[in-house]
């Protein structure tokens, strides 16, 4: 049972409010001005605060202003009851944090509404979704709920895409979002010379392709299937709808779709700075990702030279070290890493 704190210094509208609330299941905890009301909601831990603006002891606003400022009650949603209604007053109480304005007389249905509204969108943002075919789904479905879009990225489908398929081009108008339900895709840059760089692998339960539509821009990179792949397909207006509907909803999609960002650059960071030995290294232990069932890494050595930014006879060269070294396998052109925690060392620079 949803807990709510009511806040109404006005007896009759307290009670009243109250019947109405417990009517529709939800358990209610009253405070009959400001200030015990914010004792109430550090003690109660509500799931949702009604509150008047014009009391005594401490005004609605004063109240919002003390419960935004603390961690544990930051995050609850607020929904201020009042008689006033001018644009200056209402801005004033979204300014500071309000999730909602209700002005009195108010329907009984207007405010549990509302009431159902926020709870749904607060546990929107707090659920996490796993990064998984199943989490997408969810995410969805939840995201169709609270926006109130029936019709939510129910054009997304599942495509498959064979070993080497271009998925997109650097340069090509984004049109969709991608998201890896089987399989392993690489991004690239192109040179104007034919020389490639990787900028990243991405494997199963993996987004990608989004950057250009938030940026309203075309492809910087190309991808390309490194072996069969069945990808779900987002069009681009769903995506848009979900990112620029409701702040829950996007700070939650961001979240999922952001993951990979802080590999980007550090990878950029140590293409600039590291020797080949350390880049291979991580090349390595970043397409670890590619591995089968029994551990065996196929990657050809011109992609892993594109991911590290060199020539392939540089890279063949440092994988023979790491072969004498015992630190890899090499068996019909695979690989197989048998001391990850020393390529580490090598990437940082450590002897081993």
């Amino acid at each position: 049972m949803k807990k709510i704190l009511l806040i109404e210094d006005n007896h009759e509208v307290r009670e009243n409010t109250s019947e109405i609330l417990s009517l529709a299941s939800y358990n209610v905890v009253t405070a009959e001005n400001g200030k015990v009301g914010v004792e109430l909601a550090q003690r109660e831990n509500p799931d949702l605060i009604i509150c008047d603006i014009m009391m005594p002891e401490l005004d609605g606003y004063g109240v919002l202003h003390i419960l935004s400022k603390k961690p544990e009650t930051a995050s609850i949603p607020f929904i201020f009851l009042t008689a006033k209604t001018e644009k200056t007053d209402i801005r004033k109480g979204m300014n500071l944090g309000a999730d909602d304005y209700l002005t009195k007389p108010y329907d009984d249905t207007d405010l549990l509404n509302a009431i159902e509204a926020r709870l749904r969108k607060h546990e929107m943002q707090q659920k996490v979704y796993e990064s998984t075919s199943e989490g997408l789904n969810n995410f969805i479905q939840d995201a169709r709920r609270v926006l109130n879009l029936k019709d939510l990225a129910k054009d997304r489908k599942v495509k498959s895409f064979k070993k080497k398929s271009e998925i997109f081009a650097e340069g090509d108008t984004p049109m969709n979002v991608f998201f890896i339900q089987s399989g392993n895709v690489k991004t690239f840059k192109s040179h104007p010379d034919g020389k490639e760089l990787i900028m990243h692998l991405y494997q199963t339960n993996d987004f990608f392709g989004y950057e250009p539509i938030l940026e309203n821009d075309a492809y910087k990179e190309s991808a390309v299937a490194m072996q069969d792949c069945e990808i779900v397909v987002i069009p681009r207006h769903d995506f848009l709808l979900m990112i620029q509907s409701h702040h829950d909803v996007s700070s939650t999609f961001i979240k999922m779709l952001c993951k990979k960002v802080s590999e980007r650059e550090t990878q950029l960071l140590h293409l600039a700075y590291n020797s080949v030995r350390q880049r291979t290294a991580e090349a390595l232990l970043k397409s670890v990702a590619l591995k089968d069932a029994k551990s065996v890494i196929a990657i050809s050595r011109e992609d892993l030279a594109k991911i590290v930014g060199t020539a392939s006879e540089s890279v063949i060269r440092v994988l023979s070290d790491f072969k004498d070294d015992g630190l890899i396998e090499i068996e019909s052109g695979k690989i197989k890493i048998l001391h990850p925690q020393k390529l580490e060392k090598v990437v940082l620079g450590i002897r081993y």
